[in-house]
């Protein structure tokens, strides 16, 4: 059940679940948020194959950024536009909450979304064969095993209910143990052995960017979840063009 709805909340994937799930099922799903970025990925890199039968290298790293954003629904670019307009401008803790649930997009928004995705075009625009495909497959598992690592490791900053607490107070180590070891499989099968190197590193951005927000807000937020696995993502896009 937990995986049927890590998919049914990540992913636009038609995942058949019943009419009424337990709320603890939102928490335990975090443990199998790596495995929903393994299938992402994989889904992504098999369609950037195809795509490279029939369009130019441009247009084929377009049309791959475009189905990596709509396959979740644009749900972490959405929490990651909202951290812009809310983390950035000058307000005080109050508003920046009320910020983050405002629907509508401010000018720190659309640019910080435009300059995402224009960053993750030419990071991938840049790679080519076999670690193009690698990091498409392992960039999603690791910006996902980042939000469980926030989840778990991180307070939440709202009090009351809502759909952000459900996930926070259902998940505990066990389900970060599950994630870690589901993520350790993920890396291991894009990048072999160097995979692990990946762990500690996206730890150690996580922590960063975890206390950049709570320097602003006083915790996380499922906004600042979606954020962190976008800058995770563009990250292992920008380390690997470099590396190449």
């Amino acid at each position: 059940m937990s995986i049927l709805m890590a998919f049914r909340f990540l992913t636009i994937l038609p995942v058949p679940l019943p009419r009424e799930v337990p709320e603890k099922g939102m928490g335990q799903a975090v443990a199998w948020y790596p495995l929903v970025g393994l299938v992402l990925g994989g889904l992504v890199a098999g369609a950037d194959l195809l795509l490279g039968l029939a369009f130019p290298p441009a247009l084929r790293s377009a049309l791959a950024v475009a189905a990596w954003v709509a396959l979740t629904g644009a749900l972490h670019l959405d929490g990651f536009m909202d951290c812009c307009d809310a983390l950035l401008a000058p307000r005080p803790p109050e508003e920046r909450l009320q910020i983050l649930r405002d629907v509508h997009a401010g000018s720190f928004a659309v640019a910080g979304a435009v300059l995402l995705l224009l960053v993750k075009y030419a990071a991938l625009s840049a790679l080519g064969g076999w670690l193009r495909t690698s990091v498409l497959i392992g960039a999603p598992v690791l910006g996902r095993w980042a939000m469980a690592l926030a989840v778990v490791g991180y307070p939440y900053a709202r009090p009351g209910p809502g759909l952000g607490r459900l996930v926070k107070e259902g998940a505990g180590r066990r389900e970060l143990a599950i994630a870690t070891v589901v993520a350790a499989g993920g890396v291991l099968l894009a990048w072999r052995w160097l995979g692990m190197i990946a762990l500690p590193l996206t730890a150690g951005l996580v922590a960063l960017m975890a206390r950049s927000i709570m320097a602003r807000i006083p915790g996380l937020t499922g906004d600042a979840y979606g954020a962190i696995n976008e800058v995770v993502e563009v990250a292992v896009l920008v380390v690997a063009a470099g590396w190449k």
